[in-house]
């Protein structure tokens, strides 16, 4: 690792003719003091150190809606915002999933139809789930509409099967017909 050089660290002897010599002198001293410092640190700590790989730094999931007291504000305006959060980067999955089919298209035409299907198979299950997730929603919902929304749709599935494969029959409206 090459030591950076600032404009009043000079090395011993690389000092110019023109300046001073109580410069020079300051500079000597500096350079006896620094000197060992730097040696140490670019010939024993710095080799020593285990190279750690960089990631983003990464935040703690906060409690989610369903987790929160209902008289805890603080609580319920964290789910709010890691909500918004979630939205966003979900939001943006679907937008570059949407990218790579549309690029897929634009280079592989007019074999596109066979060579992107996987591609628009996978966008279209991450809308669906953006969409059983988010829609309906409107631009300022809610954790706790968004809440509201799976606890209505679990009952429902529970009631009457998958969304979209219609109703079952119940008992109330065969029997009085």
């Amino acid at each position: 690792m090459a030591r950076a050089k600032c404009a009043r660290s000079i090395v011993m002897g690389d000092a110019p003719r023109g300046r001073s010599p109580l410069q020079r002198f300051v500079d000597s001293l500096s350079n006896v003091v620094e000197s060992p410092v730097i040696w140490f640190r670019e010939k024993i700590v710095v080799p020593n150190q285990k190279d750690y790989p960089w990631y983003h730094q990464k935040f703690r999931r906060v409690p989610t809606i369903d987790e929160c007291y209902t008289d805890d504000p603080v609580c319920i305006q964290e789910a709010q915002l890691q909500f918004k959060r979630d939205k966003f980067v979900d939001n943006e999955v679907l937008s570059i999933l949407r990218r790579r089919f549309e690029d897929c298209v634009l280079y592989e035409s007019p074999d596109h139809k066979v060579k992107c299907q996987p591609l628009f198979d996978q966008y279209n299950e991450a809308a669906e789930n953006w969409f059983i997730k988010y829609g309906d929603l409107g631009a300022y919902g809610t954790v706790e509409d968004a809440y509201m929304k799976q606890k209505h749709r679990m009952i429902w599935e529970r009631r009457h099967g998958p969304v979209g494969t219609g109703m079952k029959g119940s008992g109330l409206s065969q029997g009085n017909e």
